[in-house]
């Protein structure tokens, strides 16, 4: 059941190095869309003093989270959730206040009604002062940074054109309306980016 994927298992690093800072000296964690797991467990190992609350609207991806929780015995990694974060309905166990949210990869793959609903939730479940970090591969100002995220952004919008990369001006204005403020952007490898908000 167990999943594995190379660019999650290659980016770990730099995603840690990035979110360390934001993390705070206890509390809990939830990550949105957490796929197979790797970077959950890659977190929650770095940080056993935190509490993880992983999430996936996929059985297969949250089969795979749960293998890994067993692999490495993880006491501070919770059972992942059932959520979707285009539905108004998140799960009743998604209960905050959480003292920050995290997503990898979530928003190029999703249509923009992910956007929206990961930061209303964001809104809703943070506590005062928390962190919304949003990692993945972003245009800026209707620019892409590479040329291979112009012919990915490309190849996913020919598979469903309500897919693609999202422009970082759309993103933080979407954090806006749901009280967001962006607080950081950092340049990451292989052209992705690093998006940091902050609960007000």
């Amino acid at each position: 059941m167990k999943q594995t994927a190379a660019a999650s298992e290659r980016n770990r690093g730099p995603i840690l190095e990035v979110l360390s800072p934001l993390l705070p000296e206890a509390g809990r964690i939830l990550e949105v869309a957490s796929g197979p797991g790797i970077h959950v467990v890659a977190f929650a190992e770095a940080r056993p003093d935190l509490d993880w609350q992983p999430s996936d609207p996929d059985p297969h991806a949250r089969a795979s989270i749960a293998a890994w929780i067993a692999e490495r015995r993880l006491a501070n990694v919770a059972q992942p959730l059932d959520l979707d974060v285009t539905r108004p309905d998140w799960p009743d166990d998604a209960v905050g206040p959480f003292d920050g949210l995290v997503t990898v990869n979530l928003l190029h793959v999703a249509p923009w009604a992910a956007c929206e609903g990961l930061m209303a939730g964001a809104a809703r479940l943070l506590a005062p002062g928390a962190f919304l970090f949003v990692y993945g591969p972003f245009m800026r100002d209707g620019r892409h940074n590479s040329e291979g995220n112009r012919q990915f952004d490309r190849s996913l919008r020919a598979q469903d054109p309500a897919l693609g990369l999202r422009d970082l001006n759309d993103v933080t204005d979407c954090a806006a309306h749901s009280g967001l403020a962006l607080e950081a952007i950092v340049e990451m490898p292989a052209n992705n980016r690093s998006l940091v908000f902050r609960q007000g």
